[in-house]
């Protein structure tokens, strides 16, 4: 039985101003956004080639906006990502390389924080 990571929730304060930063920004696509009722919106966004989307929204988590903490996807050219993240006004950090990838750290607005990896060459 395979088992599938798809939807991951990312709590926020400001649901607009968290769907613009993700997809202006960042260049997540904008699947979904659904106002179920006044205390349910969902909205779904996918970072491109992700077979795994994020959800934000109101009534999605309890957790506290800010609180998702180290989030990471995986990049062909971390250079390359941390330029346009840089061209499009997201404060990106230096990239960082390890025995194990290379990476850089960026947060959204409420401060929940991604790392974006560019796997280390097999040996």
């Amino acid at each position: 039985m395979n088992w599938k990571l798809e939807l991951v929730a990312v709590p926020v304060t400001d649901v607009d101003r968290a769907k613009a930063f993700y997809v202006e920004q960042v260049g997540f696509h904008a699947d979904i956004d659904h106002q179920v009722n006044d205390a349910l919106r969902f909205v779904q966004l996918t970072p491109p080639g992700s077979a795994c989307s994020i959800v934000l929204g109101t009534g999605i988590t309890e957790m506290p906006p800010g609180s998702q903490q180290g989030l990471q996807v995986v990049v062909e050219d971390v250079e390359t990502a941390r330029r346009e993240l840089i061209g499009h006004g997201v404060a990106a950090s230096e990239v960082d390389v390890q025995p194990w990838g290379s990476f850089v750290t960026f947060s959204d607005p409420d401060g929940n924080t991604w790392a974006l990896q560019q796997l280390a060459p097999q040996r």
